[in-house]
């Protein structure tokens, strides 16, 4: 074995192990800054994708001659209207019936108690009675725990709804004046950082409107199949349940959970434990679809991503952030693609440059 090689191929290994540690530790450092500017990131994160799904509609109006502020401030409204219009449409017919409901919910914890003193199981009344009294003393003895909860919760509530405030004006502020932002942002940068960063900005863009659709036609095709489900079996307030499934399909793995416990529940106190069953069934059946069929399918082909990736991304984002992490991680690695793919274009030999698709609409183009 050549000891000149061996030397020349540890140096090399030395090297590169040296510029990823780097790499890695600026990594590091920048996801830290970004945890300590959370609370004004995520809010601007939200206007971002709020922005891509509500521009379209902004641009035609721009279009037609509007005034970018007149253009804004309808679409912004009409999405307010829109919005509260979908939590008017689920609350309002759940709370028409909340009484049905509940006499439901107290019919099927009796029928629970019935079946528990009979065979096999043969619970009498004085054991029923022993375990709500031992559970009632657990509840008494960690009221400190649950007010903690409670105040918890309460905090992220407020959170929440500073969020989706801060979230609506940035959305306002971003339809009005989002053309000029790449223009003004090329006039500060020196070099080539002045073409390169629009450039990979306005790529940017239209990934990220690409990611907003596909989740709204998964969305949309999550509330057809299960409404249609629901409909079949004859489950009441089908149509409010198919729009709190579209509307959830927004907040990957937890949103489906709650949308299908929701439908569940109804079914439950509304139809009796079969039904239920067989909702439970179907909401499973579309899940696994849109999980393994649908939103792969559907991502991989509007974000240029292999639906391999957009799965493991998935899995890595909810392990690492949860929620949050589950619904950032696909735009995240379109968006980590597009960096890539344009450092490559202007790394390759000249002549050799690779074919590159442009979008008909990016950010910046005068409307």
């Amino acid at each position: 074995m050549s000891s000149t090689k061996t030397r020349a191929a540890l140096r090399v290994s030395a090297r590169v192990s040296g510029e990823l540690l780097l790499v890695l530790v600026m990594t590091a450092v920048a996801l830290w800054l970004l945890g300590r500017m959370w609370s004004v990131v995520w809010p601007l994160v939200v206007g971002l994708l709020l922005t891509t799904l509500t521009w379209p509609l902004t641009r035609f109006l721009r279009r037609r001659g509007w005034p970018p502020a007149l253009a804004a401030s309808t679409v912004t409204v009409l999405f307010l209207l829109v919005a509260g219009g979908a939590v008017a449409l689920i609350a309002v017919p759940v709370a028409s019936q909340s009484g049905e409901l509940a006499d439901g919910v107290v019919e099927g914890i009796q029928r629970l108690r019935e079946w528990a003193s009979g065979p096999p199981l043969n619970i009498g009344d004085d054991q029923i009675t022993g375990a709500f009294d031992s559970a009632t003393a657990r509840v008494q003895d960690s009221v400190g725990s649950m007010v903690t909860t409670v105040v918890t919760g309460v905090s992220t509530v407020v959170n929440g709804v500073v969020t989706a405030v801060l979230a609506v004006f940035l959305m306002f502020f971003m339809l009005k004046d989002g053309p000029r932002f790449l223009p003004w942002l090329a006039r500060q940068l020196p070099g080539r950082l002045a073409t390169d960063v629009p450039t990979v900005a306005a790529r940017g863009w239209d990934t990220l409107g690409e990611f907003v659709r596909s989740q709204a036609y998964v969305g949309l095709l999550d509330a057809v199949l299960i409404g249609l489900g629901l409909w079949i079996v004859g489950v009441p307030l089908v149509l409010p349940l198919a729009v709190l499934t579209f509307v959830s399909a927004f907040v990957p793995i937890v949103g489906a959970l709650f949308a299908g416990f929701v439908a569940v529940l109804i079914a439950l106190v509304s139809n009796g434990l079969t039904d239920a069953l067989i909702v439970l069934a179907i909401i499973v059946v579309v899940q696994q679809l849109e999980g393994n069929v649908f939103q792969p399918m559907i991502q991989s082909r509007g974000l240029g991503l292999h639906a391999a990736v957009v799965l493991l991304a998935v899995t890595l984002g909810g392990s690492l952030a949860g929620t949050v992490g589950s619904l950032l991680a696909v735009p995240a690695a379109a968006l980590i693609a597009v960096v890539w793919n344009y450092v490559r274009e202007q790394l390759v030999e000249p002549g050799e440059e690779p074919e590159v698709q442009t979008s008909p609409s990016p950010v910046g183009t005068p409307s």
